[in-house]
């Protein structure tokens, strides 16, 4: 049997001086060598030793551009071979990023690539003895320089060369992440010491037709000098059904069938259950019985298919998964660290857990990232979360030469087998922005001729999908329309970003159209309290100060913050004020696109929010800032992603009811709509009831003696049904005329935290409890809400149990106070 030993113990790094010592290393890095820890980084290890500071704190990031500069050593000592196993191979599942692996005075080979792995045969430099491991890193902008050198400059969207290495790029910086350009052994190392044969490639497709799993199962093998004459027999397992293949002397390769009956379907959350069986490859030798390897992973049984038909309106893009047209409910995903090997699998469970119970249902993996680990994927197969997979090509014309083509093929290739077993894998997706870029960005006279990565996103990517896992769609980028000659941001066909609205427009102009299919949009707000207060030392905190900047990434970013909050609200007086505002600015933002599109189905077929999470602390357009606190935007999104969704839209200059229901039962809806005045009296009231059939969109037209305020300065609309809530202000806050808001706050102790009961004596627009100024582990189950007089909401906090209560006032807020200047007036209990 194969036999698979972690290389992660005694490793050591040193400063390699040799090309390049940057004038801020520390001596000690040129005299002695420190602990490092496999899988990790550079800047990790240098943290852990204390030679550096964090990067993510202050202005810290810019004093260690050093690191990425630099040349850096990996060493540790292989255990000799002391078995009798015929094969020893050095396996590396992730190298960050230009490296040479030596054992011993041998060199092995060396390496470009982060996204791909590397198996060197290691079987005679391990018979005499415990042997030296080196793995020497060169820094990835000696490398990426030395290409654009080579192969000619190419234009992208950030000053930094990392569309000629194959490398995460957003580690060279983005508008919301540090420049952190790291090198490391960053995915387990292992030896695997094997006989006979082993399992090289295990590639299944699964698919289902009626209630009959289908397994095609294309297999690999590699076999030894002496297996190269030996019978080879293949036993597959799969919910309960096994298959048994044989592989005759001299045969590598195979494709094995396999059907079962009455197999239960995988399918999104809020759909169905997430059903995964287990299928199981085992390879023997035929002669006795030796078992040699083995493999093992989950599967789901469902169909998918993009609908890209199309109609009188364009064409479509809506996701089919097991005959099932879906509106997708999504969020793009970035790195949940800059520095990623500290991402380890509870933490993506947990943020993923975090998306599911916001209503996601779709999480894009975006191509200025990694591939995730597998952890990350299996979490979406149990959580029923799809998955749309980017490969890896963001923001940049990318050259099409060698080396980097050949890299991209093998990188390809080898991350669609590794994860087209998992079911929520729904989508491979070409390219981040590129097609866009160079039709709009002023690539192509800049490029006169050269190449930009077309190459790839329309041949080499389909083909590589359609050879290697032909049950998935693939598209050529987002944006995309879906042919060259429609523009790649066209709404009418295929994918769209709608970053017109945040960069130049108000949030408002989000209902000036209704694309097929928003796969990027979003709008800004600043990390909350607490996470600026550990990260961001200056005092007093503004928008503006030194630190704030720093952790400001966006061109123009506090420009634009502002400029979208002078549409709706006056100046804000404070800092606390400005923080408020902007955070509810980014959920009214949001929650204006997705309920117009939303209302729109089955026209529009998805919203992709950029973006759920930061990878540091960092004013974003995230839901979950960078030290995985909800914002209240994350709050908002449970509401707006939820399978019904009760909203108030204009159609035809007329404003109608909508009732979403995204679920798989009718809906009879059974709404009151009253417009009311600041002071809570009732001028106008309609009961409204219309059915909503399942996975439908129903609109009720609303009379104009109950839409029509008096006076729209001080008037509003609220409908109700079955718990959800619409509400509709004819003008800006700003305009509105609010009165002091007026509340008694009730604190209850409960298990693990407390329970804070408010209750407004006034109109209350926007409430917002914000828990870690309470205490920083302090969190709250829900963020922004109105109240009419004489309602109640509560607020459930964990971790703050009530004690020091008179510090609860400052941790409210609402709109009223911030327009009117004026404190929030009430007592706390």
């Amino acid at each position: 049997m194969k036999v698979s030993t972690p290389l992660t113990r005694g490793w050591i790094l040193s400063l390699d001086t040799t090309r390049h010592r940057p004038p801020q290393a520390p001596d000690i890095l040129v005299d002695e060598r420190i602990p490092a820890t496999v899988p990790g980084c550079v800047h990790t290890d240098l943290m852990a030793a204390g030679l550096i500071p964090d990067p993510y704190l202050d202005r810290n990031e810019s004093d260690l551009a050093w690191v990425g500069r630099a040349d850096w050593t990996y060493r540790t000592v292989l255990p000799s071979s002391t078995d009798r196993h015929e094969r020893t191979d050095l396996v590396f599942d992730g190298l960050d990023t230009v490296a040479e692996i030596r054992v011993g005075g041998t060199v092995l080979g060396t390496t470009r690539n982060m996204h791909r792995s590397y198996r060197f045969d290691v079987t005679g430099a391990l018979a005499g003895g415990p042997a030296p491991l080196t793995v020497a890193f060169t820094s990835a902008y000696a490398e990426a320089e030395r290409l654009r050198t080579l192969l000619g400059d190419r234009p992208n969207a950030y000053a930094e060369p990392f569309q000629f290495v194959r490398k995460m790029a957003s580690s060279f910086g983005w508008d919301w992440g540090p420049t952190l350009v790291t090198a490391g052994v960053w995915r387990e190392p292992r030896l695997e010491r094997w006989s006979t044969a082993r399992l090289a490639e295990v590639r299944p497709e699964v698919t289902v037709q009626e209630s009959t799993g289908l397994l095609r199962l294309h297999l690999v093998l590699e076999r030894t000098a002496a297996g190269r004459d030996r019978d080879l027999r293949l036993r597959i397992g799969l919910a309960g059904t096994e298959v048994l293949a044989d592989l005759p002397a001299g045969q590598d390769t195979v494709t094995v069938e396999a059907s079962v009956e009455g197999v239960e379907l995988w399918w999104p959350r809020g759909y169905g259950d997430q059903r995964l069986y287990s299928c199981d490859v085992v390879l023997i030798d035929a002669a006795d019985g030796t078992v040699l390897d083995s493999w093992s992973r989950c599967v789901g049984f469902r169909t998918v298919r993009l609908d890209t038909s199309p109609d009188a309106h364009g064409s479509a893009f809506t996701l089919v998964v097991n005959g099932t047209p879906l509106f997708a409910r999504g969020v793009n995903w970035i790195p949940d660290d800059a520095l990623v090997t500290r991402v380890d699998a509870a933490r993506y469970r947990h943020r993923l857990e975090q998306a599911a119970a916001a209503g996601v249902d779709l999480v894009r993996v975006w191509g200025g990232g990694i591939y995730e680990s597998a952890a990350f994927y299996d979490a979406c197969d149990e959580l029923g979360l799809m998955v749309w997979q980017d490969f890896l090509f963001a923001c940049a014309a990318y050259p099409e030469e060698e080396p980097l083509r050949s890299e991209v093929e093998a990188e390809a290739r080898e991350n669609v087998v590794r994860l087209m077993p998992h079911p929520s894998l729904v989508l491979w997706n070409g390219n981040n922005e590129n097609l866009w870029g160079f039709r709009d960005w002023d690539w192509e006279p800049a490029l006169a001729g050269a190449t930009w990565g077309e190459g790839y996103y329309l041949d080499l990517l389909p083909r590589t999908v359609a050879r290697t896992d032909p049950t998935r769609p693939y598209w050529a980028g987002s944006p995309w329309s879906g042919s060259r000659d429609i523009h790649p941001n066209d709404p009418a066909h295929g994918t769209t970003h709608s970053w017109e609205v945040w960069n130049r427009r108000d949030y408002t102009d989000y209902l000036a159209d209704v694309p097929r299919f928003v796969a990027e949009f979003g709008w800004q707000a600043p990390p909350n309290h607490a996470t600026l207060r550990r990260s961001i030392s200056d005092r007093p905190l503004t928008a503006g100060s030194p630190g704030m900047l720093h952790h400001q990434k966006a061109e123009d970013g506090n420009g634009k913050l502002d400029r979208g909050l002078a549409h709706h609200f006056a100046p804000a007086a404070d800092f606390d004020t400005w923080h408020y505002l902007t955070q509810v600015n980014q959920a009214r933002a949001v929650a204006t696109g997705i309920e117009h599109w939303r209302s729109h189905w089955p026209h529009c077929a998805g919203t992709i929010l950029w973006q759920l999470n930061d990878c540091w602390p960092v004013t974003s357009w995230s839901a979950i800032d960078g030290d995985g606190r909800e914002k209240p935007l994350y709050h908002e999104l449970k509401r707006l992603y939820a399978d019904r969704l009760l909203t108030l839209q204009r159609r035809d200059g007329r404003l109608v009811l909508a009732a979403v229901n995204q679920s798989g039962r009718p809906w009879d809806v059974h709404a009151v709509v009253r417009r009311l005045d600041a002071r809570g009296s009732l001028l106008a009231e309609q009961h409204v009831s219309l059915p909503a059939a399942p996975y439908s969109v129903e609109l009720a037209d609303l009379p104009e003696e109950l839409v029509t305020p008096g006076d729209p300065r001080s008037e509003y609309l609220v409908a109700d049904a079955d718990g959800l809530r619409a509400m509709s202000f004819g003008v800006d806050d700003h305009e509105f005329a609010y009165p002091v808001a007026e509340m008694t706050t009730h604190v209850t102790p409960v298990p693990g935290g407390a329970r804070v009961t408010v209750t407004a004596h006034t109109l209350v627009r926007d409430l917002l409890l914000q828990a870690d100024r309470l205490h920083p582990n302090a969190r709250t189950d829900r963020g922004l809400v109105t109240l009419t007089p004489g309602e109640s909401v509560e607020f459930t906090v964990s971790g703050w149990n009530g004690e020091a209560v008179e510090a609860l006032p400052g941790a409210l807020h609402c709109v009223n106070a911030s327009a009117a200047a004026c404190p929030v007036g009430g007592s706390v209990q």
